[in-house]
């Protein structure tokens, strides 16, 4: 092959380079001669052709692609995070206890008939969360085909955590019911109770909870929508256990509420009024929490 080589690169241009080493099969092979021929480099052992190799050369390396490309991983402390918010939401409270209250003056002393009611109510909103969540993921998968419109999502969905934390944390400075982000708008207020006034029974207490959802999102979709965007860029399937485990989270405040009234740990007044006591240190909680989950996403750190 060496005798023959001078004959086959007559003519061309062509530079004889320090050998590089391969690696193959784990291992690495270094060979005796190398030469480069435009961007090409052809490696032989034995005998050269007579050319000295010239001063090592370094092949460039490819380009990185514009964003950098990792694979997605699935933090529970954020999804527990984002859902304690939302559990937390006064909003949610004052609609639970808006419906036991009307349930009580229709079933008097009826503590089964609250207790199932209670439940059928909750049951109704966790099976419509859940589909919310399912539509919002979607809505996101979507949206962000591209792997550049996904990064710069994260980032967003950041920076959004971030505003609701200081929304929720200025209504425990100065408290004002019905603003929007952090409680159900007052206009809303009137139609909700005019819905739940009509809750006689256990089937129209599940209804009702279908319709209410709807008036509920504008005070609690924040912490969802946060939440759907960090769980989409994983397979459907992937997401039901985290979206199930999320909307768990959420109810379980009103499952409290219902188990303790219907226990006779306390009355719906009662509840109610702690509510309205606390109402500042709710938000501040909330706010809180989603505040430092906000920051830790846009610094990159979960």
């Amino acid at each position: 092959m060496g005798d023959n080589l001078p004959e086959i690169l007559e003519g061309a241009e062509f530079k004889a380079i320090e050998p590089i080493e391969v690696a193959i099969s784990g291992k690495g092979i270094k060979f005796d001669n190398a030469l480069l021929i435009n961007d090409w480099v052809f490696q032989w052992n034995g005998e050269g052709i007579g050319i000295p190799p010239s001063e090592e050369v370094v092949l460039p390396e490819p380009e990185p692609p514009p964003f950098e490309v990792t694979e997605p991983s699935l933090t529970i402390a954020k999804i527990v995070s984002l859902a304690a918010v939302d559990a937390v939401n006064p909003c949610a409270f004052a609609v639970l206890l808006l419906m036991l209250t009307t349930v009580i003056a229709y079933n008097p002393g009826n503590r089964r008939r609250i207790l199932l009611s209670g439940v059928a109510f909750i049951t109704s909103v966790f099976i419509l969360y859940f589909v919310y969540g399912l539509v919002i993921i979607k809505f996101f998968q979507v949206v962000q085909a591209l792997t550049q419109v996904r990064i710069w999502i994260f980032k967003s969905l950041g920076v959004a955590a971030i505003v609701f934390g200081v929304l929720n944390i200025r209504d425990f400075i100065r408290y004002r019911p019905g603003r929007l982000g952090t409680e159900m708008p007052l206009l809303m207020r009137p139609r909700v109770q005019k819905i739940l006034l009509r809750v006689t029974s256990i089937r129209g207490a599940f209804s009702v909870g279908v319709f209410v959802t709807l008036f509920l999102l504008p005070c609690t979709i924040g912490p969802y929508v946060i939440a759907g965007g960090i769980l989409s860029v994983f397979e459907m399937m992937e997401n039901i256990p985290p979206l199930l485990l999320y909307n768990l989270i959420f109810i379980l405040p009103m499952m409290a509420i219902v188990g303790g009234v219907y226990l006779g740990l306390g009355r719906v007044e009662d509840v109610a009024s702690w509510k309205e006591r606390n109402i500042g240190k709710l938000h501040l909680v909330a706010g809180s929490l989603i505040l430092g989950l906000g920051i830790a996403m846009t610094l990159g750190l979960v």
